[in-house]
């Protein structure tokens, strides 16, 4: 995997081995980061389920101001501390954990993110998609934007205005608008 554009474009990333993740295709990235270009400038972005850390590196690459890259997995988050460091990205900081114990302390103490970036398993969406609508609301600024990747049978809802919904492949995204 390679980053697509911005100040690191071309460079490399790793992914964890196995597969316990599976990384966004660059190809679906593209895509993605065509539709959300104008709020990653100077945006304070959330990754969940991170796994290598692509769409949160993606961003800071295109001139996110900040980053926090949630991520479970000890071998995920370690991969995503290494790819910040080769790439020299600074304003990131990955925590290990649980992103729904996350999204809930970070809702509780107010925080607010221009641009979250949700790539859960696809088999948890059904089982976790109650936490995420209760939690990433608040936790997204008013003018902010959040995507939602998943199986691309899958149709999510959350209580946000949906900008667009797009298949690639097996995948769909789904833009979802902070409320004003």
């Amino acid at each position: 995997m390679r980053i697509i554009a911005g100040s690191r474009k071309g460079h490399r990333i790793d992914a964890p081995k196995g597969r316990a993740t599976r990384p966004t295709s660059d190809r679906v990235r593209e895509n993605v980061f065509n539709l959300i270009a104008p709020w990653v400038e100077d945006a304070v972005v959330l990754d969940l389920f991170a796994g290598s850390g692509a769409m949160g590196l993606e961003a800071l690459s295109r001139g996110a101001a900040r980053a926090v890259f949630v991520e479970s997995n000890a071998d995920a988050a370690r991969t995503i501390d290494r790819n910040l460091d080769r790439l020299r990205l600074t304003g990131a900081r990955v925590v290990r954990g649980d992103a729904l114990r996350t999204i809930a302390q970070e809702a509780n103490a107010g925080a607010k993110y221009d641009l979250v970036l949700v790539d859960p398993p696809y088999g948890m969406l059904t089982e976790i998609q109650p936490r995420l609508a209760r939690h990433l609301p608040p936790l997204l600024a008013a003018d902010g934007l959040l995507v939602l990747e998943t199986d691309a049978r899958t149709e999510p809802e959350l209580p946000l205005p949906v900008r667009t919904s797009r298949k690639y492949g097996q995948t769909r995204v789904t833009l979802f608008e902070g409320q004003h």
